[in-house]
């Protein structure tokens, strides 16, 4: 029997406004190459790096929201290797002195979390050459690594559906993979003993299903080599995506390759006075994170679908924490509920459907429309009628709703005189449900709501036609 023992190193681009070590515009996706570049990230020489602080409060937030140990001191290191996307021929990174250690994401525990600089891109696809764009160089990159207590693909790819969302909830990063905004590395071995084989890296898994294709298969390959009395090799390995399956790319390197030291163009960091803001911003960063909005939403009632949908929305999410500011704490759940069904069921639609850049309904209307149609103010019929207009103008639920002779709560000789002029004009159908015909009562119905233009509950309705008809 053989156990997979996973870990997972995870980049994620931060949304800064500038670049890690100069001024330079974070938009490592301008639409020309090499135009967001400067002599810093060129590293033309007698040039000075400058750390962005920004980027530094980002990752001690992340640390923070995961209940990671934020240090007090810190370093940058610069780490050694060549490559054409490396135009120093060296990485400034962090190594003995991360801004993050230890930590809890999704169940699975953290080692660290530190801040480096992203590299250039090369594209190897233009015919006989590489082409390097330096757009990307400098981007500031905050890199995660777990702990080895993963034993499983989907418990991988789960963890970094977690921590895609909860980078974008804490607004510090897009996370989106397809565009390398978030690449994850596996380090994955098997063993049929209690201790760990012999690991293998698998890079830049650019999705959430290469994450969990490539893991399978290198668990497989892994016990296939040892199974056939071979050795499996410490290298790291790519991931084809059309043939599904692992190659060798280059031998493993280790910490000691990579020649690691403090660099001595950048001062020594005392983060205690970032740890120290974001400690007093502590509790709106914790209620911010996914797992505290689960916990939230489920106590108000809300089914878990319902939640996953609202929370994986940041501008949903957003909106919806809006609506429960206006409701306040003695809203009923019912009424939340409610809210939380037309915000995704006709409200959003709605919204997509009417180029959402006019909508302006504010979440006080929006709410006031929830809460008259709990009354009963409002039908249902009219709130799905009504909800367009109201997202394109933000007019008062009520006050649109009574100029347009749609307000509930009509007394019961107005719905008495309304059933008799239907019943009148559709004798034929009369008889036909006199006859035992069940379905000619719907055709009466939809008959009566048509001329109501939905004002009136179709329950109320219903009951009438029946009394009326004896």
């Amino acid at each position: 029997m053989y156990t997979p023992t996973i870990g997972l190193e995870v980049h994620a681009e931060l949304k800064t406004k500038s670049k890690m070590f100069c001024g330079c515009p974070n938009e490592p996706h301008a639409s020309k190459p090499n135009t967001n570049i400067c002599p810093i990230c060129l590293a033309h020489p007698g040039t000075l790096p400058v750390a962005n602080q920004e980027a530094v409060k980002q990752v001690i937030t992340f640390g923070i929201a995961v209940d990671g140990s934020i240090a007090t001191y810190s370093e940058f290191d610069r780490k050694n290797y060549f490559y054409p996307d490396i135009p120093k021929a060296y990485q400034i990174s962090q190594y003995a002195y991360p801004f993050v250690t230890g930590g809890k994401l999704a169940g699975v525990e953290l080692t660290r979390v530190h801040l480096e600089e992203d590299t250039a891109r090369s594209q190897h696809d233009k015919e006989d050459q590489s082409l390097v764009d330096f757009n990307r160089a400098g981007v500031p990159l905050m890199e995660l690594v777990t702990e080895p207590v993963i034993h499983d693909a989907k418990t991988a790819g789960d963890f970094a559906r977690e921590l895609q969302l909860t980078l974008r909830t804490l607004g510090i990063s897009d996370a989106n993979m397809e565009k390398g905004e978030m690449r994850v590395e596996a380090n994955i071995s098997v063993s049929a003993t209690g201790e760990l084989g012999t690991k293998v890296e698998v890079k830049n898994l650019n999705s959430f299903k290469s994450v969990e294709a490539a893991i399978a298969y290198e668990i497989e390959r892994q016990i296939s080599v040892i199974e056939s009395g071979q050795k499996v090799s410490q290298e790291t390995r790519g991931w084809d995506e059309i043939k599904g399956k692992t190659f060798t790319q280059r031998s493993k390197e280790t910490a000691k390759d990579y020649r690691y030291f403090p660099d001595p163009d950048l001062p020594k960091l005392h983060t205690s006075i970032f740890s120290e803001i974001l400690v007093s911003r502590q509790d709106d960063i914790f209620e911010s994170l996914p797992t505290r909005k689960r916990l939230k939403y489920t106590n108000l009632g809300l089914l878990p679908t319902t939640i996953e949908t609202i929370i994986q929305d940041a501008t949903l999410s957003s909106y919806f924490e809006s609506v429960l500011t206006v409701a306040g704490t003695d809203a009923e759940a019912k009424t939340i509920v409610l809210a939380a069904n037309y915000l995704l069921t006709d409200f959003s639609p709605q919204i997509m459907s009417a180029n959402s850049h006019s909508v302006i309904l504010s979440p006080q209307n929006f709410w006031s429309l929830i809460a008259a149609v709990s009354a009963g103010k409002i039908t249902t019929r009219v709130a799905k009628d009504i909800i367009i207009a109201l997202a394109l103008t933000d007019a008062d639920p009520i006050a649109y709703a009574t100029s347009e002779g749609l307000l509930g709560g009509v007394s019961s000789d107005d719905v008495a005189t309304l059933v008799a002029g239907v019943l009148s004009a559709n004798e034929s159908v009369v008889a036909e449900y006199r006859a035992g015909k069940t379905a000619a009562l719907q055709y009466l119905l939809g008959q009566a709501m048509k001329q109501s233009r939905g004002a009136i509950d179709p329950k109320t309705i219903t009951e009438q036609i029946i009394v009326a008809i004896g």
